[in-house]
């Protein structure tokens, strides 16, 4: 089987990949769309341009290319790469959007392809937890949310920080997989990545009451 994955570099993307390398697929290149309109209700947009290197970190092939990111037009992108590429199928990482998940079924339909989508409605605190038993080095980018802070804007998706997510979800009723846009991530190791990546230099962008971590520099390391 051989498939290309939408990746943005962040936790779902990347542990879709990791899935379809289970199955023992063949994932013949990453595809990154890159909305201008950072409030794109098909595409992340927190850090998108760290994936063609991350890309390099787990050598796969990548592809990309930049969308107006307006809601009518925005999958003509995605379509046009697609039907480049010699491959059966399509995975992708949503969880629960249907916003998402319809559309990017609707481009494989039109393109005779398959789509995949490996964590559609799965339990979000036992994906969270197989995240972190499966080794993945996950950082929080982007906080959006009521109960977040400055001070998460970096933070390691470990044990702790999932059980501080749990309590969150408790208390302000926040998607503990951030699938209701609650906060942005970005995959930096993992069992599929051949070299790790270093953040060299970033900036913490606060508004308020929502912020991003802005990643301005980094570099690929030996594991």
């Amino acid at each position: 089987m051989k498939i290309a994955a939408l990746f943005s570099g962040g936790k779902d993307s990347l542990f879709a990949l990791y899935i379809a390398h289970q199955y023992g697929w063949d994932i013949t290149h990453l595809i990154t769309i890159n909305p201008k309109n950072k409030e794109s209700w098909m595409y992340h947009s927190v850090n998108i341009h760290l994936t063609k290197t991350i890309a390099e970190a787990l050598e796969i092939p990548f592809i990309s290319k930049t969308t107006e990111g307006e809601k009518e037009t925005e999958l003509d992108a995605l379509k046009h790469l697609l039907s480049s590429l010699e491959i059966d199928g399509v995975i992708s990482g949503a969880i629960a959007s249907e916003y998402q998940r319809t559309r990017i079924e609707q481009v494989c339909y039109d393109l005779n392809l398959k789509s995949f989508t490996p964590l559609w409605h799965k339990n979000q605190a036992l994906l969270l937890q197989d995240m972190i038993q499966a080794g993945f080095d996950i950082r929080i980018v982007g906080i959006f949310a009521d109960g977040f802070d400055k001070t998460w804007l970096g933070k390691t998706i470990d044990q702790d920080t999932f059980e501080q997510l749990i309590r969150l979800h408790q208390s302000k009723q926040i998607n503990i997989a951030g699938e209701g846009g609650e906060y942005e991530t970005l995959g930096v190791n993992g069992p599929l990545f051949h070299k790790r990546i270093e953040l060299i230099e970033t900036e913490k962008q606060w508004k308020r009451d929502h912020g991003i971590l802005l990643v301005k520099k980094i570099a690929l390391k030996e594991k």
